[in-house]
């Protein structure tokens, strides 16, 4: 599903049925500046200034790309609001140069959780230590009965007057979390460079291919140089 909303884009894929849900979703929620922002940025080491974008600036841009000059891909900013998997999450973390994130945090809320539903489940690689491929046949109920007994016993912690804080670190790796991202052109540049790769775990990469879709169409030059 792709849609604009009062200027956001919302792209996601959407799987619900109580409380199992297959929705990754990326929606961008603001962003500071255009392709002219960077054009700008660069020339003001030459006191220039351009109210109107033109062939001569996306050669500028094509240059700042191609020979790392990063700072002004720095001066335009995304923020995403995401919703994945809490394995995926703690991923996408571990990027951290330009970026600032905040999530929900169980400690504060305790409503019921969500947890992710996968189509299929992959194989492990014969001759790799990490990724997957083909599939493997797994009894999909059982995951789901499992999850139910973890959400079930972790609403029976709350009733018994448990702290949220203490509650939580019984709901697993596959529960939907949220939180915001933001940060600089060039910071999420990096991350799709290396989430959109086919060798990433695939739900990671289908957040890293929604944030791509989005930095495209709203930084349709920059983009199309900074993606190596």
């Amino acid at each position: 599903m792709k849609g604009v909303l009062r200027g956001k884009i919302l792209l996601c894929s959407f799987f619900r049925s109580h409380n199992y849900c297959m929705a990754i979703a990326v929606e961008l929620i603001d962003q500071m500046g255009t392709d002219l922002t960077v054009v700008n940025a660069a020339r003001v080491s030459y006191a220039g200034h351009k109210d109107t974008f033109d062939d001569r600036d996306e050669k500028l841009i094509a240059y700042l790309a191609k020979h790392n000059h990063w700072s002004p891909f720095g001066h335009a900013s995304m923020q995403f609001r995401i919703k994945a998997p809490v394995f995926v999450a703690r991923q996408l973390v571990k990027h951290q140069v330009g970026l600032i994130w905040n999530e929900v945090s169980r400690r504060y809320v305790d409503y019921e959780p969500e947890f992710y539903h996968p189509t299929a489940w992959r194989g492990k690689p014969r001759d790799s230590k990490q990724g997957s491929e083909g599939e493997v046949a797994v009894d999909q109920g059982y995951y789901e009965r499992l999850m139910n007994s973890m959400s079930t016993y972790y609403a029976l912690l709350l009733n018994s007057g448990v702290a949220p804080e203490m509650a939580r670190m019984v709901l697993p790796q596959s529960m939907m979390t949220e939180w915001y991202w933001s940060g600089s052109l060039h910071a999420f540049a990096r991350v799709c460079n290396l989430r959109c790769a086919e060798d990433t775990q695939q739900e990671t990469r289908e957040v890293a291919d929604l944030i791509d879709s989005a930095a495209k169409n709203a930084f349709p030059v920059c983009w199309k140089y900074l993606r190596t």
